[in-house]
């Protein structure tokens, strides 16, 4: 029954096509298995090749470990602080905070691993010249090693420098010590006793350097220092001179200076400011004289001023005036006024009286003169105080560039002094030898060798060998295009699958002669798949094909004529294969004539149809091979003969030939309902299954499903029985070990 194309049962062109797109550029799409049990699958697949890596890999690391010479290693351990021991209390030239940077310890692991501490190192131990250590290293000084010709003596002494600096640097190893300020440096050579020298030197050594760039600073900044200082005492001495002759030509005579804390002069007195000082301050007490003396001038009467209260001559004559006033008195009680005794004492009186107005006038006149000599006075002063001040003003003006010439003269005096006491600083702190590393521990002959450690290198043999059969396992994965599972069937190709035939040791035609074995329940369930996709259930006529050849298709075609045809079924099995005819010789039958004589024109067919060992089976085999099968397949007597044949079978099973380079599969596929097509696990790339399934519906004809051959479970990882029940045939599993194909 030919296939329309126009079938909607029928699978297009565009799916195979976008099947394979999807496969081809996502193959980690949707998968039905998880991702770890598809690595153990791989795993399972190549289980040899990562075997025999593996092993090749622990044979490579025995044998290199056994063939390694035993080298020794010397530990020595120190402690590098950030800060540096600071023994005089004076700062030295670094800052005492860069130690704390984050850079400082890594400075201090890339200057233990400097060439030029190994080449401290090697001079300090004349390893150039020690034959010892080259043979400690298992190399060859140069001269040996040379091939150019006799070589200079000095060139042989640099290379051989050279030849240990790289020794040394290619042995030494230094390894801080997690969370803490220790380092290990660790020395390893075929010599013990050689190791723990040289890593005992090389502490020594880093020590010693560390020493040397910080005295090398400090001379290199007491050498800046010298320079400068001898630029600022010229400086100087230059700037005080200019002061002083400047101060003599203007006649600038300073008495005292003052300085601020930082040096500097805040205030000078000078002898002009001195003079006019003093002079003011007589000035002030001129003035106050004279007020005070004009004052007493102008007070009037002089009977009652301190001047008279206070003379003593004015005091005598008043005492006496009072004794002869009250004889006087007492002689006016006793006596008339005229009594010449009262007289007496009056004209004593009046004398007394006049020399007390002459006395007090004689001091009101001194008075006077006071006051004129202090105005005198007062006035000559001021006169010299206005000259002061004229001089003052004149030296005022004078004095700014003084003090310019003065602070020239401070400032110069200040960064001198600074620079002296840093340069003394500095003399004091770098001769003071002060480290910041100290030894922990010091280097120990070893007593075992450190390396070959044979359990360390079987360990790393392991890694690389696991770590390169993960990577050749994934390279042939990628490049393996076969399909390997069930589940890649509906991933990868987007068609049905209709069964799986297990991989068996035993021929397949003598397993399907026990309905029990594995393969006939395969075949058994692949037939009611089979019937699952017509509307009236197993197809009357179908054709088994494959991509090419060797996939198990005429297995496939006579299993599922013999399980038919055990359901009571006729079934007539035909071999269609005109280029490579199989089943006569599976069945032991004749092949002188067959199909290839009816597609001729024989029109007896009953003839040529020969009944099989296998119930209801019936075989029309091949024939002689025609010179151009697909000529005869192309026209439409083999559709009539499949309809004719129909009429007396049941069921017609023909054995289509590969698809791959041949017309004949797609023309076979049009006479029938449709094709079985074959998959053989692992073997044919996916380009070429779906290439051969696109081709099928090109040519019109439907594809029911995919049966995947010569399944191996046990190396995909499903194990005995997987998807046919409980083991074919209760037991038989172990009976099934091997590994035959089916067809």
């Amino acid at each position: 029954m030919a296939n329309s194309p126009n079938n909607p049962l029928a699978p297009s062109a565009q799916s195979y096509a976008a099947a394979f797109d999807s496969a081809r550029d996502d193959e980690g799409g949707f998968s039905l298995q998880p991702v770890l049990l598809q690595y153990w699958e791989a795993a399972l697949r190549w289980r040899y090749v990562i075997a025999g890596i593996i092993a090749l890999c622990l044979a490579v690391g025995l044998i290199a470990t056994l063939l390694m010479a035993p080298r020794y290693t010397a530990r020595t351990q120190v402690e590098i602080s950030r800060e540096q021991k600071n023994v005089t209390n004076v700062e030295g030239l670094e800052s005492q905070q860069e130690g704390r940077d984050l850079e400082f310890y890594a400075t201090q692991y890339a200057l233990l691993k400097a060439t030029s501490l190994a080449e401290r190192v090697a001079r300090r131990l004349n390893l150039a010249g020690n034959e010892a250590f080259f043979a400690a290293h298992g190399a060859k000084p140069v001269e040996a090693a040379a091939s150019d010709g006799p070589l200079d003596p000095r060139q042989i002494a640099a290379k051989r420098e050279r030849q240990v600096r790289d020794l040394l640097l290619a042995n030494v190893a230094i390894e801080p010590v997690r969370t803490s300020r220790l380092v290990d440096i660790k020395y390893t050579s075929r010599s013990p006793e050689l190791s723990a020298r040289i890593a005992n030197a090389w502490v020594a050594e880093f020590i010693g350097s560390t020493m040397d760039r910080q005295f090398a600073s400090t001379a290199d900044a007491r050498q800046f220092l010298e320079q400068r200082l001898s630029a600022l005492r010229e400086r100087l001495e230059q700037s005080e001179r200019s002061a002083v002759v400047y101060a003599t030509d203007r006649d600038i005579v300073t008495l005292e200076s003052r300085q601020d804390e930082n040096g500097r002069t805040t205030s000078q007195r000078t002898l002009a400011a001195a003079d006019l000082e003093s002079l003011n301050t007589a000035l002030m007490q001129a003035r106050a004289e004279r007020i005070a003396a004009e004052s007493r001038a102008r007070s009037g009467s002089a009977e009652n001023t301190t001047e008279v209260l206070t003379n003593a001559t004015i005091s005598e004559l008043r005492a006496k005036r009072a004794e002869l006033a009250a004889e006087h008195a007492n002689l006016m009680v006793r006596f008339e006024p005229g009594y010449p005794a009262a007289r007496a004492v009056q004209r004593q009186i009046e004398t007394l009286d006049a020399a007390l107005a002459r006395e007090t006038g004689r001091v009101a006149g001194s008075r006077q003169l006071s006051f004129r000599e202090a105005l005198a006075r007062e006035q000559a002063l001021e006169q010299k105080v206005a000259g002061l001040k004229a001089g003052l003003d004149k030296q005022r003006r004078d004095a700014i560039q003084f003090n310019i010439y003065q602070r020239d003269a401070d400032t110069n005096r200040q960064l001198y002094d600074a620079l002296l006491q840093r340069y003394k600083e500095i003399g004091i702190a770098g001769t003071v030898g002060a480290s910041n590393i100290a030894i922990v521990d010091q280097a120990e002959v070893p007593g075992a060798p450190s390396s070959p450690n044979l359990p360390l290198n079987m360990a790393l043999a392991l890694l690389i060998g696991i770590g390169l059969a993960a990577v050749t396992v994934f390279a042939l994965e990628q490049i393996d295009e076969g399909v390997r599972t069930p589940a890649d069937v509906r991933r990868m190709l987007s068609v049905p699958l209709l069964g799986n035939v297990p991989l068996v040791k035993d021929d397949p035609v003598v397993e399907l002669a026990d309905p029990k074995s594995f393969v006939s329940e395969a075949y058994f369930s692949v037939r009611s798949t089979l019937s699952l996709t017509t509307p009236h259930g197993l197809p009357r006529s179908f054709a088994i094909s494959s991509s090419r050849s060797g996939e198990g298709k005429s297995t496939t075609a006579l299993a599922l004529a013999e399980v038919i045809g055990r359901t009571g079924k006729r079934v007539l099995l035909i071999d269609a294969d005109l280029r490579s005819p199989s089943l006569h010789a599976l069945l032991a039958i004749d092949n002188d004539v067959g199909l290839a004589n009816i597609l001729a024109g024989e029109n007896l067919v009953s003839p040529l149809i020969h009944e099989t060992q296998w119930r209801g089976v019936s075989l029309i085999p091949a024939g002689p091979l025609p010179p151009s099968p697909a000529e005869l397949l192309s026209n439409e007597r083999f559709a009539e003969i499949i309809e004719a044949l129909l009429g007396e079978f049941d069921h017609v099973v023909i054995d289509a030939p590969p698809v791959v380079d041949l017309a004949d599969a797609p023309l076979i596929g049009r006479a029938v309902e449709g094709l079985v097509f074959m998959v053989e696990a692992e073997k044919t790339p996916r380009r070429v299954i779906v290439s051969s399934l696109d081709r099928l519906h090109n040519g019109g004809a439907k594809v029911f499903g995919v049966v995947l051959s010569k399944f191996d479970a046990r190396r995909q990882g499903y194990g005995y029985g997987y998807g046919y029940g409980y083991g074919y045939g209760y037991g038989q599993g172990a009976e099934q070990e091997g590994g035959r194909p089916t067809a």
